[in-house]
Formats: structure tokens, C-alpha cells, sequence
């Protein structure tokens, strides 16, 4: 579905990326680690087209996306959430998710129009926001909701597009304790026989450890491994990179 070749972005003498290869599989969940500064975010920025490489090359289902825009590559699939939380906070949950359907779908972009004209985008909107669990909150000011329901919509925006590929940029950073459960569920629900793939950066191990069918660990902008999670976590060398990190 997805793969890197040789990927490198540097600045100046440094690499920010160096070299990094890595290939997702149909229906694969692949987790993301590494201490802090090791490219995590910067991989992701490459892989969406907000960032143009040194060199390499990043591949959608077998086509070279490279020097494509982000929104041409969102048209091919590739979908992606960010760090920061970024909802319209003025609209309802619905009309966030409603925007994103007709977005993906190239229809007017208004709000206001006769419901008869809308039902298919409804309907799809609906669909979204119940894969999260968001259906009793679609009529609340996304602005109101606690910080993982913004999650949980984000996600659903994202769904909105249909994409075959989804990067989630440490979905659980500023998750309270409780919500983190709800939204891991909501995250493992986006594989399963659907076809789809996840490429998922994420700090907390034991969310990574319940989610990833492998785990890719970087470091100073390099790959040090990638394999399943019980063979990364025993290896020397991942351990010996989170020496003062927490595992």
C-alpha cells in the first residue's frame, strides 16, 4: 500500500531523514517510535507532501507520489491527522464531517442547502462519526468537545476522505488517562478486514505494543529496525537508543 525508498531529507550537512525504507502492507497497522528529535514527524511529513525529499522516493500502492502536493496525494489515498488538535470550532461535529464528505466528493462547499440535496453527504457524514462514536455529539459546537472527542473527530474527518493509507500523528498527545481506552478502540477498529492501512507515530509504548503488527524504531533520522513488537523491544540496540527514554 505504502513504501519509502531510500528517503532523506537534509539540511545542509544534516539529515533530518536518512535513507529510510520501509513498506506497508494491505490491512497492516505499523507503528512509528523513537526518542525525541529522531525524524518521527519529519518521515510523516515527506510521506504526505508537505515536505520534498533530498532523495528517495515514496510509493502509493506502487506509484512514485514524490513530487506530488498533499492534496493530490489525499486524492490517491493517502490520508494523515497532526499533532495539533484543528476542527472548525464554530460548526456543529456533523457540519466538520459533512465539509470533509463534500470536500472529498468535489461538491459545493455549502453549508446551506435543501436536505433533499444533501442526503448521500449526510448519510456518509452519519457513517463516520458512528465508526468513532460521536453519533450523540453530532449536534454539539466542535469547539465544546473535550480534548479526545477532537480526537475521535479528527479521525472521522479523516474518514471522510476514504483513504486506503492513514498516518496518525501521535493521536493520544494530550489524551487524559480515561479517553485513552475509547480512542485506542476507535484506532484498532481502522484495519480489520477493511483493507486499510495505518502507519502510526506514537509515544506511548503500551498503546503501540497493543495496536502494532510491527513496530519500525528511529533514530537520528535513520530506521535501527522494524519487525514485530516482541523482537524490536528485546533488540540491544533499540534499547540502548532509549537509554534515558521511557519504554
Amino acid at each position: 500500500m505504502l513504501a519509502t525508498r531510500d528517503l532523506t531529507w537534509r539540511i545542509g550537512e544534516v539529515a533530518i531523514v536518512d535513507g529510510v525504507g520501509l513498506d506497508l502492507a494491505p490491512g497492516e497497522f505499523l507503528g512509528v517510535i523513537g526518542p525525541n528529535g529522531a525524524g518521527k514527524t519529519s518521515l510523516f511529513n515527506l510521506v504526505s507532501g508537505l515536505r520534498r525529499p533530498t532523495a528517495g522516493q515514496v510509493l502509493l500502492n506502487g506509484t512514485d507520489i514524490s513530487a506530488l502536493p498533499p492534496y493530490k496525494r489525499a486524492r490517491l489515498g493517502l490520508g494523515r491527522t497532526f499533532q495539533a488538535s484543528s476542527v472548525f470550532g464554530s460548526l456543529s461535529v456533523r457540519e466538520n464531517v459533512r465539509l470533509a464528505v463534500q470536500a472529498h466528493r468535489g461538491g459545493s462547499m455549502r453549508l446551506w442547502r435543501r436536505a433533499a440535496a444533501d442526503r448521500e453527504v449526510v448519510a456518509a457524514a452519519d457513517a463516520a462519526l458512528d465508526r468513532v462514536g460521536l453519533t450523540d455529539r453530532s449536534a454539539a459546537l466542535a469547539g465544546t468537545l473535550a480534548h479526545g472527542e477532537k480526537r475521535k473527530l479528527e479521525i472521522a474527518l479523516l474518514l471522510a476522505g476514504e483513504p486506503t493509507v492513514m498516518l496518525l500523528d501521535e493521536p493520544m498527545a494530550g489524551v487524559s488517562a480515561e479517553d485513552v481506552p475509547e480512542l485506542v478502540a476507535v484506532i484498532r477498529s481502522l484495519t480489520g478486514d477493511s483493507g486499510r492501512s495505518v502507519l502510526m507515530v506514537e509515544h506511548h509504548m503500551d498503546v503501540i505494543l497493543g495496536l502494532a503488527d510491527r513496530i519500525a524504531v528511529m533514530h537520528h533520522g535513520a530506521l535501527l529496525a522494524c519487525d514485530v513488537p516482541a523482537t524490536v523491544m528485546a533488540n540491544p540496540v533499540v534499547q540502548e537508543a532509549y537509554l534515558g527514554e521511557s519504554l
